[in-house]
């Protein structure tokens, strides 16, 4: 046998074939799904993604992040794989919730209007309350009813007036009852009238004041006004009113006329009710019947 040389050993040795290492399993990671087709899709995308076994793996910081980012890459896939597959009528409805949230927000009562429509709506309601209470009211007139009237004086007597004409004048002193009722049931009444006149051939003999009173709900008072007058001109009507004695002798026809005023206070100044009752009596004075009272229960109207 030759002993080899030192450059046939290199030859040799740069002749021979290079032994590669030798080559490791492949693993696959396989995760569970929602449903079928997600496992599917997930598996075929395993398939065509080779991982690396630990030993052929490399550092493992670098592993880690590897599979973190594959996991977080197969997870938005699912999610936008499961949100592209949902029922067109799922998509529908959500997208009708949107549009119904939409009109909600956009029909809205804005709040800088609250304050203007809680003004505006007390205003409606308090009109309306006033309202009803003066319908209300208007309905409780009060109702008066004269009683009586007593002549104590009656005097004719001949005389001249301020301008010196001569002429019979009558001087009389009289007391007239009447009662007045406020019928309200919820507000009292202040309670006024104009003059009172008696008159005799349209001659205003007599006339009187009545004191202004305040009547309160549900209650009736009885009024007395005394009417007089004195030296009254009579002019040509005294003629049948003479006597020696200054009485007349025979009956007087006279008129009673005034207007009562009555005011209610239902709501304050802002609703009060006023009701006017005109009153005309017809009065027959008999002298023989002096100092007594006269009934005018049927001798008057109320107008």
């Amino acid at each position: 046998m030759h002993r080899k040389t030192d450059s046939e050993g290199t030859s040799l040795a740069t002749s021979s074939p290079t032994r590669s290492p030798p080559r490791r399993p492949i693993y696959y990671v396989q995760s569970p799904s929602r449903d079928s087709h997600d496992e599917k899709t997930v598996t075929n995308s395993f398939h065509s993604t080779p991982v690396l076994s630990p030993v052929a793996s490399p550092p493992h910081s670098s592993s880690s992040t590897n599979f973190s980012s594959q996991t977080r890459k197969k997870h938005h896939h699912q999610h936008h794989h499961n949100h592209s597959h949902k029922p067109w009528k799922q998509i529908d409805v959500i997208e009708e919730e949107g549009l119904l949230e939409r009109e909600d927000r956009s029909g809205s009562f804005p709040r800088r209007c609250y304050f203007p429509a809680f003004v505006v709506g007390f205003l409606l309601l308090f009109s309306l309350f006033s309202v009803i209470l003066w319908g209300a009211s208007r309905h409780m007139k009060p109702k008066i009813v004269v009683k009586s009237i007593k002549f104590d004086h009656v005097r004719v007597q001949a005389g001249s007036d301020s301008t010196g004409v001569a002429t019979d004048m009558i001087t009389m002193n009289s007391t007239l009852k009447f009662t007045y009722r406020n019928t309200g049931t919820f507000f009292g009444v202040h309670v006024s009238a104009t003059p009172l006149e008696l008159s005799y051939s349209d001659i205003t003999i007599a006339s009187g004041n009545m004191k202004e009173f305040h009547q309160s709900r549900k209650s009736q008072r009885l009024v007395s006004v005394t009417v007089t007058g004195n030296k009254i001109p009579l002019y040509g009507s005294g003629a049948s009113l003479s006597s020696t004695t200054g009485t007349p002798t025979l009956p007087v026809p006279l008129n009673l006329n005034f207007v009562l005023r009555s005011r209610a206070n239902v709501l304050g100044k802002l609703v009060k009710p006023k009701y006017y009752k005109r009153i005309q009596c017809s009065i027959t004075l008999d002298p023989k019947k002096l100092g007594a009272p006269i009934s005018l229960k049927k001798s008057c109207k109320y107008y």
